[in-house]
């Protein structure tokens, strides 16, 4: 359930916020806010999905002695 969250999370912050941060004042590192906004969230989508993958245990491996060990 946890993993679903967290993947709905890029989709909600760029498609439904772009509705409540749709104005170009103030600028942010020279880019309208709108713009940073979708930055942000593209780079917080990367990084989620990085929490995702180190979560899901599909990922998981068993080595010989039976320890789970990590790609």
């Amino acid at each position: 359930m946890l993993l679903r969250v967290l993947a709905a999370l890029p989709f909600i912050g760029m498609l439904v916020g772009i509705a409540f941060v749709n104005r170009v004042e103030p600028l942010v590192l020279g880019m309208p806010f709108v713009l940073a906004w979708i930055v942000m969230w593209v780079i917080l989508s990367s990084i989620i999905m990085a929490i995702i993958y180190n979560l899901d245990p599909t990922n998981r491996h068993v080595a010989a002695d039976g320890e789970e060990v990590r790609p």
